[in-house]
C-alpha cells in the first residue's frame, strides 16, 4: 500500500487508519464528491482538504465534500479579517502534495488547521491520505489531536 508523508506521520504517532484506494478522475468537477461516489461513502463524512490564506497567512480547512467554505467563517476561525482560497501552485509548494491529493497530515510546513465541527461528531471520517486516489478512514478526534486542529463551523 502507498506510503505518503501523511501516513508516515500518523504511523509515527501510533494512529491507526484504514486505507481506501479508488480510481482517481482528474476531470471530475468535484474531486471529493467523486471519491465519495467511487467508494460508496457518505459525502458529508468524506472531507476535502482546502488550503486557504487568512490575512495572507496559510491555513488548512477540512470540510464535507458536498459543502462549500464560508470565507467569513474561515476568517473568524483563524482570528482574521479576510480569507481566500490559496492558489493551487502555492498550495502544492507549501504542502508537498498535488492538488487532488492534498492531505492535512505530513505537509512540508505545518499550518493552523480546522475541521468542520459537524463532521467531528461522527465516529469516522475519510480524508485524503496524500495521494490522488487514496483516502484514509480516521476517527475525527484522532485527526484533531495529531494536527492540533480545532473543530469549528466552516461551511456556508
Amino acid at each position: 500500500m502507498a506510503s505518503t508523508p501523511g501516513l508516515k506521520m500518523l504511523a509515527a504517532a501510533g494512529v491507526e487508519v484504514t486505507l481506501h484506494p479508488y480510481d482517481y478522475d482528474p476531470t471530475a468537477d468535484a474531486v471529493g464528491l467523486a471519491a465519495a461516489r467511487a467508494l460508496g461513502l457518505d459525502p458529508a463524512l468524506t472531507l476535502k482538504t482546502l488550503m486557504v490564506e487568512v490575512d495572507g497567512k496559510a491555513a488548512c480547512c477540512m470540510i464535507p465534500s458536498d459543502r462549500q467554505l464560508s470565507m467569513k467563517k474561515v476568517a473568524a476561525a483563524f482570528g482574521g479579517k479576510a480569507a481566500a482560497m490559496m492558489p493551487a501552485p502555492k498550495a502544492e509548494k507549501l504542502t508537498g502534495y498535488h492538488v487532488g491529493g492534498i492531505s492535512p497530515f505530513g505537509q512540508k510546513r505545518a499550518v493552523p488547521t480546522a475541521i468542520e465541527a459537524v463532521a467531528c461528531t461522527a465516529p469516522k471520517v475519510w480524508i485524503n491520505a496524500g495521494a490522488r486516489g487514496l483516502l484514509m478512514g480516521i476517527a475525527p478526534d484522532r485527526a484533531l489531536a495529531v494536527l492540533a486542529a480545532r473543530a469549528v463551523p466552516l461551511v456556508a
